[in-house]
């Protein structure tokens, strides 16, 4: 007699959980399933016996959606009118136009509900697959659980979540926070300041890890007095600008970990008689186009936005065209430091 499933009433099961069940990929319980002569025959018997044993039903809705498609893919950004996800907003619609499909766009306004009314809305919308990069009030994750349980294609870009086992498009952001970092500690500064966001953002640890990875470098213990965290709000970057200043003794420099909280630190400090980078050096993160025109240029890094959403479009339109796995990969895009006058005087004194 075949063993009854252990699985509650109710539930559906998956190929995401057959496949963790066997401990193969999804791709090669899908392939099994439709009969590929791709896979060793005894492969394929063992993945037809476990799914009849787990009582595994196709998710006909999903099946349907992929064969008559709606060739409209959904997009989920913080805020639209960033210069950096504007930047991967063009790539994305230009190589998901090139492909022959259209593009709906939603932000979340860095709000977890939006977040997650802008999901429900764009399924509804039955879209293909989506493209989502996380607000700054995501700290839990189960509206992206259920997308992946359904089997709804999506891809994690820029603000991600590590453990979605989901396709993911990353900047190698602990590179360019060390990458800025050890230009400061370069320049002679030893008490330097990183302004991180929430602590629960992937940007945000990751630029942490490269901060602190440089100071360890130069045999400096990380001090938790130095690192200060914004809600990335205009308020709470002034509140940190002033906090700065009024340190005993002064930091030499501050990092922020993206371009609006520097110049927010930057604004505030002028308006305070604060000299830089005389008095302190500054540098941020992104290379927003602001960055060039305030007094001093910024020094910045600077994230190829139009590439990151070209390479997420692309492997989810992949995925979708079976061109690519359905396993999950992680791509990663290098940054490049744009040293400004922000952060030069140590290095013409030193």
């Amino acid at each position: 007699m075949r063993k009854r499933s252990n699985m509650k009433r109710g539930h559906q099961i998956t190929m995401k959980e057959i496949a963790k069940k066997l401990g193969v990929s999804v791709s090669t319980i899908s392939r099994a399933l439709k009969d590929s002569p791709e896979l060793h025959p005894e492969t394929k018997r063992k993945i037809v016996e476990m799914a009849k044993e787990m009582n595994y039903q196709p998710n006909l809705l999903a099946q349907s959606l992929r064969i008559s498609r709606s060739k409209t893919l959904g997009v989920i950004v913080p805020e639209i009118t960033s210069h950096f996800f504007a930047s991967c907003i063009s790539g994305i619609q230009d190589f998901a136009n090139k492909r022959g499909y259209n593009v709906m766009i939603c932000q979340s306004n860095e709000s977890l509900d939006q977040e997650k009314a802008n999901i429900r809305a764009l399924v509804s919308s039955q879209v293909d697959g989506l493209l989502i990069s996380l607000s700054r009030e995501t700290n839990q994750f189960d509206h992206l659980h259920e997308l992946y349980n359904r089997e709804i294609n999506f891809v994690l870009f820029d603000r991600v979540h590590e453990d979605i086992p989901v396709s993911k498009v990353t900047f190698n952001d602990a590179g360019g926070a060390y990458q800025v970092t050890h230009h400061l500690l370069e320049g002679n500064n030893r008490r330097i300041v990183y302004v991180s966001g929430p602590e629960d953002m992937y940007i945000s640890k990751k630029r942490k890890e490269g901060y602190l990875k440089a100071l360890a470098e130069y045999g400096i213990q990380e001090d938790p007095s130095l690192i200060k965290i914004s809600d990335l709000t205009l308020e709470d970057n002034v509140r940190i600008a002033k906090e700065i200043s009024e340190m005993k003794p002064r930091p030499d420099a501050v990092f922020c970990m993206i371009d609006p909280v520097a110049v927010d630190v930057l604004t505030q400090w002028k308006s305070m008689g604060i000299k830089i980078p005389e008095d302190m050096a500054l540098a941020g993160f992104t290379n927003n186009p602001t960055s060039a025109v305030v007094e001093p240029p910024l020094t910045t890094v600077s994230q190829p936005g139009y590439e990151m959403g070209k390479l997420a479009v692309t492997h989810l339109l992949d995925q979708l065209d079976g061109l690519a796995s359905e396993d999950p990969i992680s791509i990663v895009l290098e940054t490049t430091l744009v040293p400004r006058k922000s952060s030069q005087h140590f290095q013409a004194n030193s």
